[in-house]
């Protein structure tokens, strides 16, 4: 057993998925002290609805979360399709996802509010070392004691030997290391509720799965959600550039006002409207999206990103959550490969830079490609939406539903295959410069 004062330190700035799922998939290691520090006063997910594909309920079982797969607050479709798609004017399921592999019942597509998942995974975090109140403002390096020192925004400082900046889409983290990264409006407007089903119960044949309506400028989601709760996800799409954009200048999870909402769901179908109506409140999401990073090694080897800091996709397939959960596995996964549970000195520089190359070997050609997807999505929206799209037909609009990209390869991703194949690379690339070093 290591000396105490020699413990590696972690700090990991957010408290969201990404982040306690870090602190989770540490916090068996002896010699590793894990601290997240949150800006929010209290551990609160702002926020709706939040699915995860199977590729993020397998890591959630493999962090040992297995109270997250609980069907009290993980709601899966009895059809077992990851998502239905049907017609804004007839209601008729026009297409399905569909698995593409062996899916077991635990790891089907889940639907969870937001709150609900937060509070599965912070039960398994020691809750004195979440620390409330920590804006991030910035980092130096101290010569001296060779540690980070991160100071934050009431003026308070700590100490680490790594930085995991895990603060959401518009991270103070990413920014201070790569300046010259910002995040855009795509144009994009979500209207988000959670509520309890009650509101909803009375309508007949309302959806008893997570459907996907589809028209011909905008969409509608509807799900069922854990402990008794219901969904509606509504949305809009303007020109980004118009100097009158609506919601241009609208910000995350402000109040939304529910006649818009209705009147943006006026021409679609009785079900649908029936549903809106009964819709008590709405929460506004502008949705925002950033080009990927160079790289994810940064501050000279000691800091990296996870989450929506690390590849701001702008939310696109749900993929959000799953793609968190899976940087957080595979962060840990990186580090505990250079600093296993038996090791008897701290890592060196080095090791610590060998981890984190890794990690961005196992997740960053993946989450580009997702980001790469999504990017040429919103170009394609955008030019439907110059178009007006009161031009495409119904069988146009079909065609566009059952034509889309099949999200598979995203939602069930092996992380655990992707970390095999970077440590291979590593390992051959580690064989070519021993060669050359021998010659």
């Amino acid at each position: 057993m290591m000396a105490g004062a020699s413990k590696l330190e972690i700090a990991i700035i957010g408290a969201g998925i990404a982040g306690l799922g870090s602190a989770i998939a540490l916090k068996h290691h002896p010699a590793i002290d894990v601290q997240i520090y949150e800006k929010a006063a209290e551990l609160k997910e702002i926020g709706a609805s939040i699915a995860l594909g199977p590729n993020g309920m397998r890591t959630l079982e493999r962090l040992g979360v297995n109270n997250a797969l609980n069907d009290e607050i993980a709601f899966r479709n009895k059809s077992k399709y990851p998502m239905i798609y049907r017609h804004w004017k007839t209601n008729e399921i026009v297409s399905t996802d569909s698995h593409a592999g062996e899916v077991e019942y635990r790891h089907l597509t889940s639907r969870f509010y937001r709150a609900h998942l937060q509070e599965a995974l912070a039960k398994h975090v020691d809750p004195t070392r979440i620390h409330l109140s920590k804006s991030f403002e910035s980092v130096a390096f101290d010569e001296s004691t060779k540690k980070l020192i991160i100071t934050f925004t009431d003026g308070s400082t700590a100490t680490a030997d790594i930085i995991l900046g895990t603060d959401g889409i518009h991270s103070p983290v990413r920014a201070f290391f790569v300046p010259t990264s910002s995040t855009a409006w795509t144009g994009w407007v979500a209207f988000r509720s959670v509520f309890p089903l009650s509101h909803v119960a009375h309508i007949k044949d309302l959806p008893d799965e997570a459907n996907h309506f589809w028209g011909p400028d905008r969409t509608l989601f509807v799900s069922k959600l854990g402990r008794d709760l219901f969904t509606v996800v509504g949305s809009y799409q303007a020109d980004p550039h118009a100097p009158d954009a609506q919601y241009k200048d609208s910000t995350w999870n402000s109040d939304g006002n529910v006649n818009v909402l209705r009147d943006l769901y006026k021409n679609w179908s009785p079900l649908v409207r029936q549903i809106i109506d009964a819709v008590p409140y709405t929460r506004i999401y502008p949705n925002a999206a950033a080009q990927p990073l160079e790289t994810w090694v940064l501050g000279d080897g000691k800091v990296t990103l996870a989450g929506d800091a690390a590849h701001a996709h702008g939310g696109a397939f749900a993929a959000g959550g799953s793609l968190a959960l899976d940087d957080a596995w595979a962060f840990a996964a990186s580090i505990l490969h250079v600093f296993p549970e038996d090791a008897t000195k701290k890592p060196s520089d080095a090791d610590i830079l060998k981890a984190l190359r890794i990690y961005e070997r196992t997740r960053k050609p993946h989450t580009d490609r997702v980001m790469s997807v999504v990017h040429e999505n919103n170009v394609k929206k955008l030019a439907r939406h110059a178009q007006d799209e009161e031009s495409e037909t119904d069988e146009q609009l079909r065609a566009r539903i059952k034509n889309r990209v099949d999200p598979t390869w995203i939602h069930e991703h092996d992380v655990e295959a992707a970390f095999a194949q970077a440590l291979a690379a590593e390992a051959s690339e580690q064989l070519v410069v021993n060669e050359q070093a021998r010659l």
